[in-house]
């Protein structure tokens, strides 16, 4: 699986370390990879700090709807109430599933792969760092996807 993090308050970059800790303690799953931390402006509402984002690659047994509610409550953990939420507002943390093997899910509240993840760089460019030769199902492959967004004013952390 593979999982985007995003965080913009709290101190990002600790919202995110402590998140990838928490990824590598979910049961029957193992954190095995992880991309450089980016900062990038919101895409949402421009009146909030810029976002810091990365992306996880993760082992799991755990079938996909237990690995959403497990992210789910990590970032409940972390202080995201996503019932208060602003659609794109500012959050503490925000954990998505992009993609989960080659599977392709429509289903309330589970969108497989991620339906923005083509339009994000912020999700796209960690991606590469990671997979370069992946094969996002039912789209183009990452590095076509990467070439046509560009870096978008992304900027490198670490």
């Amino acid at each position: 699986a593979w999982i985007g993090l995003g965080s913009n308050l709290d101190d990002p970059v600790a919202q995110l370390e402590r998140a990838f800790i928490a990824l590598g303690e979910l049961p029957d799953t193992r954190l095995y990879l992880r991309s450089s931390l980016y900062r990038n402006p919101p895409m949402g509402p421009q009146d909030q700090p810029d976002f810091v984002n990365a992306v996880a690659g993760l082992l799991t047994r755990l079938p996909v709807r237990e690995l959403l509610d497990a992210l789910q409550a990590v970032e409940r953990a972390a202080g995201r109430d996503r019932a208060q939420s602003q659609r794109w507002g500012p959050r503490p943390l925000d954990l998505d599933i992009l993609c989960f093997g080659q599977l392709r899910i429509e289903e309330p509240g589970l969108h497989l792969p991620h339906p923005g993840i083509a339009e994000r760089n912020f999700v796209l460019l960690p991606l590469l760092e990671l997979a370069p030769g992946l094969q996002i199902p039912g789209l183009a492959p990452l590095l076509g996807l990467v070439a046509r967004l560009g870096d978008g004013g992304l900027e490198p952390l670490e």
